[in-house]
């Protein structure tokens, strides 16, 4: 096979590739090697699909033409199944936190499910609150749900369902069309002989893999999510009739320290706050007194 096979070969990777991707980032790039030879360019063919035109020893392969980008069927298209990502949030009151965080285990568990995190915390008047939160397949949710609501009483529920249906379509669609690019170049691969030509194919093959590992990292996500639901469950045990039960006689000291300083603080600001009133008060006293004390004299006693 010489160089302008091999060219050709690539350019119909391209075409394979641009037929199968529908969500590519738009907006040219350049890759190239050091080899003068061979030089690979990706530029945007104005349907947002990256596509290549290839250099091999001197020659070039003319570009390919424009392809639309096909779009994924609706959820609701024949053959395509709905992906749902479900998620719950329910507020309990419960007599016993503790009693029902072991409750919510053994029920997820009872349902081929998990606790994923727990968070149990003293509040006030000594009252535990927590927040569990579940991880149970898709087909349990509804079970698992109504178990976690005869617990106590329910406060509040929500539940909500994200369809992701066209976004998992068109990744599959992109991992179908890279797979079959990285096999196409893995052939041109075996079949070369340059060096040039070996690192130009290289290039795109490392190219295609970090796409690829990409969009297996996607899926692999979306899949744990639509699989495997997600209920969060916040408890909190209810209010003690009559408020806080018992007597806690150092509970009373400490109030009763705190209402005595209390007093304190409150007569030094109260003092500071009437010197000014009683410095004024205390001249005019002072000098009525001593006015009242020269027009009560005699006039032997006025006389020096």
């Amino acid at each position: 096979m010489n160089a302008t096979d091999i060219a050709l070969l690539v350019v119909c990777i391209a075409v394979i590739a641009a037929a199968g991707c529908t969500s590519l980032s738009g907006g040219s790039s350049t890759q190239g090697t050091s080899s003068q030879n061979a030089r690979v360019a990706s530029f945007d063919n104005g349907y947002g699909i990256a596509e290549e035109k290839v250099s091999w020893s001197g020659s070039t392969a003319s570009s390919v033409a424009p392809v639309p980008a096909p779009t994924s069927s609706g959820a609701g298209s024949t053959g395509i199944e709905t992906r749902i990502i479900k998620t719950a949030s329910i507020s309990l009151e419960v007599g016993d936190v503790t009693g029902a965080v072991e409750s919510l285990k053994s029920l997820a568990a009872a349902n081929g499910g998990f606790l994923s995190s727990t968070n149990v915390r003293e509040g006030y008047n000594n009252r535990l609150t927590g927040t569990v939160t579940l991880r149970v397949p898709q087909a349990s949710f509804d079970t698992v749900i109504a178990g976690t609501k005869a617990l106590g009483t329910v406060r509040s529920i929500s539940t909500s369902g994200e369809d992701v249906t066209e976004e998992y379509v068109d990744l599959q669609a992109q991992k179908t069309s890279y797979t079959n690019q990285l096999a196409q170049y893995n052939t041109i691969m075996k079949q070369s002989t340059r060096v040039e030509d070996i690192i130009a194919v290289q290039e795109q093959i490392d190219r295609v893999q970090t796409q690829l590992d990409r969009l297996n990292g996607r899926l692999t996500y979306l899949d744990n999510r639509i699989d495997i639901s997600t209920i969060t469950v916040s408890l909190e045990e209810p209010e003690p009739v009559g408020g806080q039960t018992g007597h806690d006689f150092i509970a009373t000291i400490n109030a009763g320290i705190a209402g005595f300083l209390g007093m304190i603080d409150a007569l030094i600001i109260l003092a500071f706050t009437l010197l000014p009133l009683i410095v004024i008060g205390g001249a005019g006293y002072w000098g009525y007194r001593r006015y009242k004390s020269k027009k009560g004299a005699t006039p032997e006693q006025v006389k020096p």
